[in-house]
């Protein structure tokens, strides 16, 4: 097996091939993320491209000529072997060409958790996080990839709270594979169903748009609402330039209006098939009207209109202490029905020590 680089187009191909990729690790999101460096790289069996990532490559401060090389939610491989074939010719291939460490994020899953278990335990006060509660399923493949990755001097950078510098090892999906709008509606809870009814009945209409700036100023006042900061509009315009670049039904944007006003807008990701609600925004006003909810409806069946076996509502917190602030996040979530997911994590592996051990160092001190 070697890894080599490959151009956009036949990153863009083999990602065509598969049935569910991360958007992250498509060749358009490099030109999504500025501040990174990024390079398509190919696995090759002998001559048959079998494996492809986007690695992002970023310097560090007064090291320029060594990287980070980041692979997230990938790279896209088998997992399901002997990861070691697949990892060390990466690992040559990027500590050759400057890296200091790789930090990559599997897309394999580890232990899964229904919609009944995680309100069981919000209820028990002797549960105070999923992994408290054995999965409704747990994954031999995710148990293996996390042993191999460990015996291999990977090191585990998922904090325990599921939310840390890179992207969440625990999130919220809702398998829609086999299913129809009514077996959706169904696994809803009560509120849920009835959110999507009112929005209906007050007359609010989801339609998919292109004014992003509407988007983003209603964005901008959920963030100064709800306390975090907001990305600047041109962060938003790039994305959709890129993404919808290389497809145009990669990414949409969907306002929710009541009687001329824009009460929710939110943004879908697909590839394959694959759904992700990626952002969302809401106004303070008429929030009586329900209009998240309607987007949240209205992305999800034109997911499932588009054939796809998973609608992505992405991080929640392992969290179910009600003490918890974090808590109300998976308990909006678990109201579509669904189900929590853990993944394995991200992991980075040192190429060159000392220099791991550096940046390190400046990690967590411009954390403090």
């Amino acid at each position: 097996m070697t890894v080599v680089p490959i151009s956009a187009a036949e990153h863009l191909a083999f990602v065509r091939r598969q049935r569910s990729v991360s958007f992250l690790q498509t060749p358009a999101w490099a030109h999504v993320k500025t501040e990174w460096r990024g390079e398509s790289l190919g696995w090759y069996d002998g001559r048959r491209l079998v494996g492809a990532g986007l690695a992002l490559h970023r310097p560090v401060p007064r090291l320029e000529r060594f990287t980070l090389a980041y692979l997230p939610e990938g790279p896209v491989i088998d997992w399901t072997g002997e990861i070691n074939a697949w990892l060390d010719p990466l690992a040559d291939r990027l500590k050759a060409h400057g890296a200091f460490a790789i930090r990559l994020g599997p897309p394999v899953r580890t232990a899964t958790w229904s919609a009944a278990q995680v309100k069981e335990g919000i209820t028990d006060p002797g549960v105070k996080r999923l992994t408290d509660m054995s999965g409704q399923r747990d994954d031999l493949v995710g148990a293996r990839v996390t042993a191999q990755l460990r015996d291999a001097g990977w090191l585990p950078q998922s904090p325990e709270n599921g939310f840390g510098v890179g992207h969440p090892q625990f999130k919220y999906e809702i398998p829609l594979a086999g299913k129809t709008e009514d077996d959706v509606l169904r696994g809803m809870n009560q509120l849920w169903r009835r959110n999507i009814k009112k929005a209906a009945k007050e007359g609010v209409e989801v339609a998919v748009g292109d004014d992003l700036k509407v988007f983003h100023d209603l964005y901008v006042h959920t963030a100064e609402r709800d306390r975090f900061t907001p990305r600047p509009l041109g962060y938003f315009e790039t994305m959709f330039a890129a993404l919808r670049a290389e497809d145009p039904e990669r990414i949409r944007l969907y306002l929710a209006r009541h009687r001329g006003d824009v009460v929710a807008a939110t943004i879908l990701v697909r590839v394959g098939a694959h759904a992700w609600y990626s952002y969302g925004a809401s106004s303070t006003r008429k929030r009586e009207v329900r209009g998240s909810n309607a987007c949240q409806w209205a992305m999800i069946r034109d997911s499932l209109a588009a054939g796809c076996d998973v609608y992505d509502l992405r991080g929640i917190t392992p969290t179910l202490d009600p003490d918890e602030p974090h808590v109300g996040l998976i308990q909006f979530k678990v109201g579509t029905g669904g189900q929590a997911v853990r993944y394995v994590g991200e992991w980075d592996l040192p190429l060159r020590p000392l220099v791991y051990r550096a940046f390190d160092l400046y990690i967590k001190r411009r954390g403090r």
